[in-house]
């Protein structure tokens, strides 16, 4: 048996009769002959490719009812854009491929008219699901990247953005457009993104978590490099910053880059709300993913070797909470975690009535029960409840991910060396971090290296008005956004 690999190195061996033959073998393919008609044809077209109404009310009547001397008179006198006339054996079988219908006027005709008829569904827009927000737009990425791209083109209605298509993938031979706003993203940023996916060699790309992997300065990093976004809000926002957005035929989100780590912490609707607000908010996500990683490995540390550091009025609540329980407080809590991570992933894959179900009645019973079995004591299993409730506050799915990952290494760092190894934990984590870049840009950017005008909206967001500038590490072409010293001139109507 051939690999298929081969079959690309055959068309030139073959007759536009013999590939016709060869899709005869698949019962989707038609290849009908009509005598009837004033001038005979063939025609040849996967019926689960087309749209069978286009085909029925716009080609067959017009075929039926003229007689076109030639492939060229046929093409003039079609109601139809982009028909192609050729004898390009792989041209065909693509086309055919992508719902296109094949024209001949004899079977043996090295040649034929390519007419586009293909069958476009997709889901309407609907409201965002992982990144839903009280404020501001409903509206969410569909599977079709002509939806998207319009998406996007509504809020930047500017001829400055591009538009650069690709076909990766050598099986499923996916549509990928890389978006940028010309004479605002950088040059080196383009051309890196361009570079990346013109050197991505991989048999089939289903969706953009594809593109994000491949195309990562660090494929072996739990982090994710590029912001995974389903709004095409935050994209069309990240366009008008200077970053490079990538659009993937099939898939519902977009890969924005390059990224910081502080920029996974932002959710978009900061900016729909006022200033003192949005940065309270962003400073308790900051608090408390912290807090997620941090507090079930403290709780192990202290218990196995820093009794010295519990209150005593806390120490005997732990010793109360703790004296008919079998296990270590390793154990305990490494128990406790997979539970959690086990109600998590069940909750997730399961349908959505039953996975809330599961999760809020396991949650309970299991907790419940293991506390009265005596298998982990009721403390642990409120710092852990709330360790996971506080992982849920990041507002990109992917760096959720990563943040419950990295908990169980600092558990295991603090069961080795208590304190200490939660110290080493955090110092192998920072120089992982001080290393990592997105696309070539520093991932810790404006910690390291330091940038006091982006700081401005980092850790809290200022005032919109005194962020005149864009985003130093994405080195835009046009720095500045407005006219600060205007934006802040509050005038009167006499004025």
């Amino acid at each position: 048996m051939k690999k298929w690999v081969r079959k690309k190195y055959v068309y030139e061996e073959q007759s536009l009769f013999t590939l016709i033959n060869q899709n005869k073998h698949s019962d989707d393919f038609v290849h009908f002959y009509n005598s009837q008609s004033p001038q005979p044809y063939w025609i040849s077209y996967f019926s689960s490719l087309i749209d069978l109404e286009i085909l029925h009310r716009d080609l067959l009547p017009y075929l039926n009812k003229t007689a076109p001397a030639s492939l060229e008179e046929l093409q003039a006198g079609l109601p139809f854009e982009n028909i192609v006339i050729t004898n390009a054996l792989e041209k065909v079988q693509n086309e055919l491929l992508k719902g296109s219908v094949l024209i001949q006027f004899d079977e043996k005709d090295p040649a034929g008219a390519l007419v586009p008829a293909e069958m476009k569904k997709a889901r309407a827009v609907t409201m965002p699901e992982e990144e839903y927000s009280v404020v501001g737009p409903k509206e969410s990425f569909v599977e079709s990247l002509s939806t998207n791209i319009n998406l996007i083109r509504k809020r930047l209605p500017v001829s400055e953005l591009q538009v650069k298509e690709m076909i990766i993938g050598t099986l499923s031979k996916t549509k990928v457009s890389v978006l940028y706003i010309e004479g605002i993203a950088n040059e080196e940023n383009i051309n890196t993104v361009m570079q990346r996916l013109r050197n991505v060699q991989y048999y089939q790309i289903l969706d953009s978590s594809y593109i994000a992997q491949i195309i990562a300065d660090n494929a072996n990093s739990v982090f994710p490099q590029l912001i995974d976004t389903e709004r095409p809000d935050r994209a069309s926002a990240a366009l008008a910053e200077g970053s490079v957005v990538i659009l993937v035929d099939g898939s519902p989100h977009s890969l924005i880059g390059p990224t910081t780590l502080i920029s996974f912490f932002s959710a978009f609707d900061d900016y729909f709300v006022n200033w003192q607000l949005a940065s309270a908010i962003r400073i308790l996500r900051l608090l408390s993913v912290s807090f997620s990683i941090l507090v079930t490995p403290i709780y192990v540390a202290v218990l196995s070797y820093h009794y010295e550091l519990i209150p005593k009025d806390l120490m005997v609540t732990l010793v109360s909470s703790r004296r008919v329980i079998p296990l270590p407080p390793f154990l305990e809590a490494l128990i406790l975690e997979l539970t959690i991570e086990l109600l998590r992933e069940a909750g997730a894959r399961l349908p959505t009535k039953v996975g809330q179900t599961i999760g809020i009645v396991g949650g309970i019973v299991i907790g419940t029960a293991a506390v009265e079995a005596g298998l982990t004591s009721n403390v642990l299993l409120i710092l852990v409840a709330l360790a996971a409730l506080a992982s849920f506050t990041t507002p990109v799915y992917r760096m959720g991910n990563a943040i419950r990952l990295i908990r169980f290494p600092f558990l295991f760092f603090a069961e080795l060396w208590g304190l200490l190894g939660i110290a080493m934990a955090s110092i192998f984590l920072i120089g992982h971090l001080l290393r990592l870049t997105s696309l070539g840009r520093p991932y810790l950017e404006p910690i390291y290296p330091p940038r006091i005008n982006d700081l401005k909206d980092a850790f809290v967001r200022l005032p919109l008005s005194w962020q005149s500038k864009r985003p130093f590490f994405l080195k835009a072409e046009d720095v500045h956004r407005f006219n600060g010293r205007e934006a802040n001139e509050k005038k009167d109507m006499d004025e």
